[in-house]
């Protein structure tokens, strides 16, 4: 069986780059839009790389939510990667000093991609696959938030819209595949507006027991269904 080199990870990760890109891009304008300068917009994408989640700390910054809440959201959201990365190292035996890069790089996407291909997983490939998708992303981000300056300023005012347009747009394909998706996400925004609406809990503990509370409701109902 012919192994996967660094190369072959380049490569594979081609097409992950290109979907990347342009959301990056757009989450570099929002950034730019809700006032964070290019140190800030750079490092969100460079330390966290954590795609739609992102999107969701982006809004919360915007709404003033502190920044405890926003990281325990993005945990919760991010909390799947934990099965992935158990996934993917089933499959392989990378060196201890390597691991800690390659679980940063893993996403829906490289996971998606890597387990398409047979045999054991290399180090080299992981870490083409990786980076280069990550390459795309801080990339874009960075294009995106340099861009924002050529747009007029009623432009750049308005571009916040793009965040709801942004998570329809990763909800419907979920919904598509699975209904279950959009009851669990239908659970969330209702909880979400009880609390809200309630005044009990403040935006960003809002979201939180929001997340929680509609996955163990989905859990519950979808328990026996296949």
């Amino acid at each position: 069986m012919k192994k996967l080199t660094f190369i072959n990870g380049i490569r594979d990760a081609l097409p992950v780059f290109t979907g990347y890109f342009p959301i990056a891009v757009t989450f570099g304008l929002l950034a730019a839009s809700v006032n964070m300068s290019l140190f800030h917009t750079s490092s969100f994408s460079i330390l966290v790389f954590a795609g739609a989640s992102q999107f969701v700390a982006l809004n919360m910054i915007k709404a003033g939510i502190g920044a405890g809440e926003i990281v325990l959201t993005v945990f919760l959201l991010n909390f799947r990667h934990f099965l992935m990365s158990a996934s993917i190292s089933s499959r392989a035996r990378f060196k201890k000093y390597l691991i800690p890069a390659i679980a940063f790089g893993v996403t829906d996407e490289t996971f998606a991609v890597s387990s398409m291909q047979k045999g054991e997983l290399s180090e080299g490939y992981m870490l083409g696959l990786n980076f280069t998708s990550y390459a795309g992303w801080v990339l874009g981000t960075v294009t995106g938030f340099m861009a924002g300056d050529f747009l007029p300023s009623i432009l750049q005012e308005s571009i916040s819209i793009c965040l709801y347009a942004m998570f329809v747009a990763i909800l419907m394909p979920e919904v598509k595949q699975s209904l279950k998706a959009g009851v669990v996400a239908f659970l969330a925004g209702l909880i979400n507006t009880a609390f809200t609406y309630s005044g009990v809990l403040s935006a960003g503990w809002s979201i939180i027991f929001s997340i929680i509370a509609a996955s163990i409701a989905g859990m519950i109902i979808f328990r026996n269904r296949g």
